[in-house]
């Protein structure tokens, strides 16, 4: 009997739930928690971007082992455990009392995040046809927008309802959240549709590709990862992105509040318009991808991301806060989709949790680098103005770099 509503839209609306957690709880609400929990453990920016830094480091480990554990023994495995540590760790972190304790808890996180995240956004290649991989990717990555808004929602309230230790409170709420999250995906997620007996959303019966899908990856399966000059290419554009969007997530919250003297309350607000704007613009993004090619649509990408970095530096009023408030808003997970769905094409949808591992290991090193530069940068000039410029120009670099990108046509 045929299914009226096919079980890759339930899996791919769990995987929004799935980031929903993992960066929208896990990563994005640390910009909220940063300046309340620099006055509880008196920590400077250098060390807050050290968090940072721990946090990345551990995302990208296991963005490529979890990856390509994914491909090995499945996602929906993956994912739950990886999630359960996330929700684990992130209440451990509101218990931090020193700077290696919190260090260290924020590294597990990073560890649990990037096992998460990965599969998840993976689940587009896996359950969708080539020509809606873009579109579907989109809805996973939605979810960062959406934990963007709900932490930028709730986050200021718990910090104000709490006072000084609102910061603890906000990390076991959050944790909390993701442990359900976690129950969620572990009753829900299904790896491949072979599972069940079904083809990818958009694919015609009998242009499944089935002759990896029963049986283990294989060695030279493998090796089709890493050995493909375009994965590589792809992993460097990548790369660009984690080093200049990690500057203005990370630091935003803390230069509207520390430096241009808006309220705690008014920074939150903001981020959640960011978060909201976000929430739909994987899916434009994704399907633009699908339409002009990953090339162009990567390029156009970093371009409008890096014109919201400088609006950020170069005009220094509410107004301009604002407006780059909503340009980063718009585009904010746009290159992730783009990478995710690019990836799919390159290696196909079986290998594809792996590839787009592999290829976050350029994304992570750029976020491992980030926060930390940019710390120490606005240490030494006594201002964010040095690091956001510098995520612009890193950006259009990324635009540049994206034009390289070549177009395959693989199994769907």
């Amino acid at each position: 009997m045929e299914r009226r509503i096919h079980y890759g839209w339930v899996v791919i609306f769990t995987g929004l739930l799935i980031t929903i957690g993992a960066h929208g709880f896990g990563r994005m609400s640390y910009t909220l928690i940063l300046p309340a929990m620099k006055d509880g453990l008196h920590f400077n920016y250098t060390e807050l971007g050290l968090l940072g830094t721990g946090n990345f480091v551990g995302y990208l480990i296991m963005a490529i082992v979890g990856g390509f554990l994914a491909a090995r023994i499945g996602t929906r495995i993956v994912i739950a455990l990886a999630l359960v540590l996330m929700g684990i760790t992130m209440v451990l972190t509101g218990l931090a009392e020193t700077f290696s304790f919190a260090f260290s808890m924020r590294l597990l996180t990073g560890l649990g995040n990037g096992a998460a995240y990965v599969p998840a956004m993976a689940l587009g290649s896996a359950w969708f046809a080539v020509e809606r991989r873009g579109f579907a990717t989109g809805i996973v990555a939605a979810g960062v927008g959406g934990g963007t808004m709900i932490s930028g929602l709730i986050v200021p309230v718990i910090l104000k309802a709490y006072g000084a230790e609102g910061w603890r409170f906000a990390w076991c709420y959050l944790g909390g959240a993701v442990v359900v999250i976690a129950g969620i995906a572990a009753l829900l997620i299904r790896s491949r549709p072979e599972e069940m007996g079904l083809h990818p959303v958009g694919a015609a019966p009998g242009s499944v590709p089935g002759t990896t899908s029963g049986r283990p990856v294989g060695a030279l399966e493998w090796g089709k990862v890493y050995t493909t000059g375009l994965v590589w290419y792809l992993g460097m554009v990548y790369f660009m992105y984690g080093l200049s969007y990690i500057i203005y997530m990370t630091f935003f919250a803390a230069y509207l509040v520390k430096e241009a003297g808006l309220t705690q309350g008014e920074a939150g607000r903001m981020w959640a318009m960011v978060g909201g704007l976000s929430i739909f613009c994987g899916v434009i993004w994704g399907g633009l991808s699908d339409k002009l090619g990953r090339a162009k649509g990567a390029s156009l990408a970093y371009f409008v991301l890096g014109i919201s970095y400088a609006i950020l530096a170069l005009a220094p009023t509410r107004a301009g806060y604002y407006v780059s408030s909503v340009v980063f808003g718009i585009t904010a997970w746009s290159v992730p989709v783009i990478m995710a769905a690019a990836a799919g094409d390159y290696v196909g949808p079986r290998l594809a949790p792996a590839g787009l591992g592999f290829i976050t290991l350029f994304f992570g090193l750029g976020q491992a680098f980030g926060p930390s530069l940019a710390g120490y940068l606005a240490d030494l000039t006594h201002s964010f103005t040095g690091p956001f410029l510098l995520a612009c120009g890193i950006s259009f670099a990324g635009a540049a770099l994206s034009l390289g990108l070549k177009r395959v046509t693989p199994e769907s």
